[in-house]
């Protein structure tokens, strides 16, 4: 007999749906209201929200705001209607592509509605089932899962790891010579867990040696790294080295959309040949208008990121002159390792929440390794240093919480398993 298909379902919520009974609606799924900022309401109380992806403060942004009032109020929220190929294309969506691509230091630029879907097309069209991938083992889930769609070989190599890159590219190298392919080599600019920059100075340099094509995801370097925030390649001085470059519009530019930049005949390529933009509705013109003027504004206004920077060092000293753990982040994502179980994270993030004021993302098991809490912040334009100052001091208390053993009795207290 066949067995019922949602039988495992029923049975295995998977890793993190396990806990959805005790965690939906609060560490999940968590409703904010008001107007987005560092200042805004969760279950009814004001909170100091240190999760969002803001990072440039633009998306309240009185000109912003106009720019989509406007847009809206012109063309509505579905104009364009249909596929960009048959009959969505604008002269704002190639106005917007030809000013990315200037930007980012590159020929040409296509615009992509999701980041997701967007980079996962990419690396689906570049690659056929005789070409290579070699990508981080910690690279995002999009990557991941547009590694997925490829039918021919694979290899990671270990985080940021130097000699374990090129060990790889030796294997593919070896690999794409008996099967006719090539090599598309794939990283990230920011890291976004742990706040790390892609060694892409040290991998560009291995081009010398190997023949392999570069796509790098800049969704955390694009509006915060570099001299004219064109992100991690500028940061490091060899964005002329990234083949292809992909950035989404959901962290800086306070936005939906995305974008690749590369050589024209590379874009032109995946113009004709990217399924997740050629089967799908073009970007509305609230977004691309509403792009055109962050863009704008990120160029002219240098003042933005620097005022972020001024937050970040100061959150980033704060923490690293209390003795916290914060990994080796050379970016804006702030990460802080703690040592505790499920539970434990659980109740922390509750007081921090509840008796604190401190709203942000907490990452455990299976995310990271067990035993470990990782609690991640993202520092904005709009914070103060007022609002570091009161966050250090919640730190500092809820680490003595922890080590003190109060989190664990209460966390015994509770229905939560210990043993997870």
């Amino acid at each position: 007999m066949v067995k019922d298909l949602f039988e495992r379902i029923q049975n295995n919520k998977g890793p993190l749906g396990k806990w959805a009974s005790q965690a939906e609606g609060y560490f999940v799924f968590p409703k904010l209201e008001g107007e987005l900022g560092p200042r805004m309401q969760f279950g009814g109380k004001d909170i100091l929200n240190w999760s969002l992806n803001d990072y440039l403060g633009l998306a309240n942004h009185p000109e912003v705001r106009q720019a989509d009032t406007e847009a809206a109020a012109q063309y509505g929220a579905a104009y364009p209607m249909g596929a960009r190929m048959m009959s969505g294309h604008t002269k704002y969506h190639e106005q917007l592509e030809n000013e990315l691509a200037a930007f980012v230091m590159k020929e040409s630029a296509y615009l992509l509605n999701f980041g997701y879907q967007g980079i996962m097309s990419t690396i689906d069209a570049l690659v056929t089932k005789n070409d290579v991938i070699v990508y981080d083992v910690d690279a995002h889930a999009c990557i991941i899962d547009g590694v997925r769609l490829h039918m021919g070989k694979r290899f990671t190599y270990r985080h940021n790891d130097l000699a374990s890159m090129e060990k790889n590219l030796e294997r593919a190298t070896k690999l794409a010579k008996v099967t006719g392919g090539g090599i598309l080599f794939i990283t990230e600019g920011v890291f976004g867990m742990r706040g790390q920059q892609g060694k892409l100075k040290e991998i560009v340099a291995m081009k010398e040696r190997y023949n392999f094509r570069l796509l790098v995801d800049d969704a955390h370097g694009f509006g915060t790294l570099g001299k004219t925030g064109a992100g991690a390649g500028e940061e490091q001085g060899c964005q002329d080295g990234i083949d292809v470059y992909f950035s989404t519009f959901a962290k800086s530019m306070a936005n939906i959309g995305a974008f690749i930049a590369a050589d024209k005949d590379i874009i032109d390529y995946l113009k004709y040949n990217l399924r997740s933009q050629m089967f799908a509705k073009a970007l509305p013109m609230i977004q691309t208008i509403g792009s055109l003027k962050r863009l704008e504004l990120l160029r002219n206004h240098p003042e933005l990121k620097d005022k972020l920077w001024e937050n970040v060092n100061a959150l980033q000293n704060g923490l690293r002159e209390r003795n916290f753990n914060i990994g080796d982040t050379n970016t804006c994502v702030t990460p802080v390792y703690l040592e505790g179980s499920v539970p434990e994270a659980m109740i922390m993030v509750n007081d921090l929440r509840e008796n604190y004021g401190i709203f942000l993302s907490i990452v455990i098991y299976p995310v990271i390794p067990k035993g470990i809490i990782l609690l991640r912040m993202i520092p904005t334009t709009t914070h103060t240093l007022s609002d570091v100052d009161e966050t250090l001091t919640a730190f500092e208390a809820i680490r003595e919480k922890l080590e003190n053993g109060t989190y664990k009795e209460i966390a015994s207290r509770t229905t939560v398993d210990l043993d997870a």
